[in-house]
């Protein structure tokens, strides 16, 4: 079998599609197509331009007598390019592959016609058998469809001895006139009891006709996948709820439409913030967050200094490792060394601790001068003086040094870690051994001896920060008992005084 026919006959089950009734009954059938046609081979003409025209009536479902003409104008394929006209006309019989009401029909051709053949003048008129083959799409309604055909005319040029093939491809518009809509929407209700003849294909309609669409979302019974969806939701076009934000709420019903991924939402898709620390449920993953805490992307409260009070929270956001707080986050020794400082005038340290005779600081002294610091951090306009002490072991003049040493030590310590301490500010002087506390007799008592003492050179400034404090003691509403450090005012003749040293004891 030729490739012409073969590609004819593979067009059959390409159109096996399903389809519904249209027209039914014993109509008359016209149609009026455009194409191409192909001369056979040994013909020598080219690929012309071909129209057809066909008439015919439909006495069944499966068959239908056709008339049909068709005229297509080529040239030769010579040099000389004659005029080549062909034209047939003639009945065919079509036979539909499925019933003729449907929306898709295939369908074969077979028949016979009278066909002539001219080239410049010269008429060859001869009988002509054909068979093709072709598909009817019903696309504009009940009664029209679209068209296409292909068919083969056996017609034996001058010359030849055996018939050749001139393949004729078609499409056009075909209407079907008169028989009976059976039923035009198909929606299972005859056209001439719908009263919703619009009803879309799928939908599920009542005995009117007329589409129902129970869940009120907009996309009607039949079609809706989604049949129950709850009424304000947004669909798609499949009647299928949307959540474009992933919570578990309707998009319509969803009265905060962006809530991140995640989080934890009410009835109205709105997410919450148990804890009111910015970070929403679901996503927080410390949900217990203390009110003021500063946290972190994922909700959990953050420590800078690591002394146990969240930042935000926290007083004293700069706190030195190991020291204990307050509730505020503040050291409870910075506290003690402040309120020594207003009540004195000075701050004295007795385990500030050394290398064995020499001016080096341990480590585990450090924690205690960086109380000193933060205190004196607050005054930075406090003139202060760094005085060193020792016991009576060793020669005066060897103390003496040493004593010098250790301050310096102290010194260098404090304006190298709070670089917010002016080094001017503070000034350094050993004492030696000069100004014990309690007599070199024992272990004890030089343990006393040897100590730091922080001196304020200008106690004025200390004076009006303890005139504050005391008036805003007398405006409370209500007095309390004063707690064991509150600050106390010294009396008027000893204000701010530093503790005078006791009389020079070592042997």
């Amino acid at each position: 079998m030729s490739r012409s026919r073969l590609w004819l006959l593979a067009l059959a089950p390409l159109l096996a599609s399903p389809a519904f009734a249209q027209v039914g009954g014993t109509p008359i059938e016209l149609s009026g197509q455009a194409g191409l046609y192909r001369p056979d081979a040994r013909a020598h003409m080219k690929l012309a331009p071909a129209v057809e025209a066909t008439g015919g009536y439909r006495f069944q479902s499966w068959l239908a007598l056709e008339g049909y003409a068709l005229v297509a104008s080529s040239k030769t394929d010579d040099a000389a390019e004659r005029t080549f006209r062909f034209g047939s006309a003639g009945l065919d019989l079509r036979m539909n592959m499925r019933p003729a009401e449907n929306r898709v029909v295939p369908f074969l051709l077979g028949g016979f016609g009278f066909t002539r053949s001219s080239i410049e003048g010269s008429h060859l008129d001869r009988g002509a058998p054909s068979l093709g083959l072709g598909v009817m799409l019903n696309m504009l309604g009940p009664r029209t469809y679209l068209r296409i055909e292909g068919r083969d005319l056996f017609f034996r040029e001058r010359g030849m001895k055996e018939f050749g093939e001139n393949l004729l491809w078609t499409a056009g518009l075909h209407y079907v006139w008169r028989g009976k809509a059976k039923d035009a929407d198909l929606d299972g209700v005859r056209d001439w009891l719908d009263r919703c003849p619009g009803t879309p294909i799928g939908a599920t309609v009542d005995a009117k006709g007329c589409p129902k669409d129970s869940d009120g979302d907009g996309v009607l019974d039949g079609i809706d996948q989604c049949p129950d969806t709850p009424k304000g939701a947004t669909v798609d076009a499949k009647g299928c709820p949307k959540d474009s934000d992933g919570d578990g709420v309707w998009d319509g019903l969803d009265q905060c439409a962006d809530t991140p991924k995640g989080a934890t939402v009410d009835a109205k898709g709105c997410p919450k913030d148990s804890d009111g620390d910015g970070v929403l449920d679901g996503i927080d993953q410390c949900p217990g967050t203390a009110k003021g805490c500063t946290v972190d992307e994922k909700g959990c409260p953050k420590d800078s200094d690591g002394d146990g009070v969240c930042d935000g929270v926290d007083q004293c956001p700069e706190t030195g490792p190991g020291l204990k707080v307050d509730a505020q986050g503040c050291p409870i020794e910075v506290m003690e060394k402040e309120t020594e400082l207003l009540d004195t005038g000075m701050i004295r340290l007795q385990d500030v601790n050394f290398e064995t005779d020499k001016s080096a600081l341990l480590a585990e002294s450090l924690p205690l001068l960086d109380v000193v610091g933060a205190v004196l951090s607050k005054w930075p306009e406090l003139k202060i003086e760094i005085g060193g002490h020792t016991d009576a072991r060793g020669s005066n003049a060897h103390n003496q040094k040493l004593s010098e040493g250790r301050a310096e030590a102290v010194r260098t310590y404090l304006v190298g870690k709070f670089p917010q301490l002016k080094a001017e500010q503070y000034t350094v002087k050993g004492y030696g051994e000069s100004r014990p506390l309690v007599p070199n007799t024992s272990a004890l008592n030089m343990a006393k001896n040897r100590r730091v003492e922080f001196v304020v050179k200008n106690p004025s400034v200390l004076k009006h920060e303890v005139e504050r404090r005391q008036l805003l003691k007398k405006e409370a509403p209500a007095p309390r008992p004063a707690p064991s450090d509150s600050l106390q005012m010294p009396a008027p003749s000893d204000t701010l005084k530093t503790t005078p040293a006791p009389p020079d004891t070592t042997p």
